[in-house]
């Protein structure tokens, strides 16, 4: 990795912005930033600019002083209302997780001192301080792609924090209550699966995740399936094809509701996308299913967790692949149900801890 830097000493920073402005497991994998950040930093305000479906994953978080929002009625602000709001914070740092022309000019024409952000964009000048790293070529992780912007400004570290999702106790209550109208019995364990990926990547099929709800249902497992609101005909696909062995939990949960609510139960069951970092960054044991393409692969992008069982799809023996470029989902079904179904029970016998959660 290879760093510009420029003179200005890093003791002097008192007002801080992070730019993270993409998606759901992004913005968590982003959150150590903070962390970091504040340790580096004590003194200083810290802000993170997110888009505002994403920002309740920040609010609260230790460390940051203010979630600011980058979108109005979901698409972005107006670029000189945003480019006002932001000269108006007086930033002299600003650390840009998220690179895209816009958010390069907007801190730019901002006038904030110290910009740091890659190298490798054609609009990189913009940034004076740029790292040099490819993060397609999936060689660490996204977490540790987000740190390695830090090393530009002094901020070293060893290891890369844990992600943490400050829930609090209005989502605490709202998951109970959500748990209480599912009939969400202590005794039997609780297998949460989400079909859906959001297009962020490959997709084990609507079909397998069904087989597994009935297996697991079988196997006495309690079964959930999530979806957003758009999700909603996938997710009563798996229950169609589950033969009603699971139950819908569909658009009725804040992203800190779902935390709270993952956070109780056994087992989380789903292909490479937000809900899965989620799920690992409240210590819910948790399964992943990744395709066969270097930029979507576990290293990059698998859970922060110990509690994990990651499956990625062999496109060499995919029909429609035939060990070349990943052309589609029919390589995720080379992950069977039963070898899933075996995963499931050896995280839940290991890490019985949705009951006992439950249970209080």
């Amino acid at each position: 990795m290879n760093i510009e830097l420029s003179g200005v000493k890093e003791s002097h920073f008192k007002n801080v912005l992070l730019v993270r402005t993409d998606r759901i497991g992004d913005v968590v994998l982003s959150l150590p930033m903070v962390t970091v950040l504040r340790s580096s930093f004590p003194p200083a305000k810290i802000s993170m600019l997110l888009r505002s479906y994403t920002m309740e994953l920040a609010e609260g978080h230790a460390g940051l002083d203010q979630p600011l929002v980058h979108d109005q009625d979901g698409r972005p602000k107006p670029f000189f209302l945003l480019l006002s709001e932001l000269r108006s914070h007086r930033f002299d740092l600003v650390v840009v997780a998220h690179p895209t022309l816009r958010i390069a000019l907007l801190m730019f024409l901002a006038g904030i001192p110290v910009r740091v952000g890659t190298g490798y964009r054609w609009y990189s000048f913009l940034f004076n301080r740029r790292v040099y790293e490819h993060r397609r070529t999936a060689e660490k992780h996204e977490a540790e792609y987000n740190l390695a912007l830090l090393k530009a400004i002094g901020c070293e570290g060893e290891t890369v924090p844990s992600p943490i999702l400050a829930i609090g106790a209005e989502a605490e209550r709202a998951a109970q209550n959500v748990k209480r109208s599912l009939s969400i019995e202590n005794s039997s364990p609780v297998a949460v699966l989400h079909p859906g990926s959001g297009g962020s990547a490959r997709d084990w099929s609507p079909q397998n995740f069904g087989a597994l709800a009935k297996a697991l249902r079988t196997d006495g497992y309690q079964v959930i399936v999530t979806g957003a609101k758009n999700e909603q005909a996938l997710v009563e696909n798996v229950i169609v094809v589950a033969g009603g062995a699971a139950i819908p939990l569909v658009g009725r949960l804040s992203l800190k509701e779902l935390a709270a609510f993952l956070r109780t139960v056994d087992v989380f069951i789903s292909n490479s996308t937000g809900p899965l970092h989620i799920a690992a960054a409240v210590g819910t044991p948790v399964i992943g299913f990744y395709p066969p393409i270097r930029e979507c692969s576990p290293t990059r992008w698998g859970p922060l967790t110990e509690k994990k069982v990651v499956f990625v799809a062999d496109n060499a023996l995919c029909p429609r692949c035939n060990g070349g470029p990943c052309q589609g989902n029919e390589c995720m079904d080379q992950i069977t149900v039963e070898q899933v179904r075996s995963a499931a029970h050896r995280l839940v016998n290991s890490f019985a801890r949705g009951r006992e959660l439950r249970a209080h």
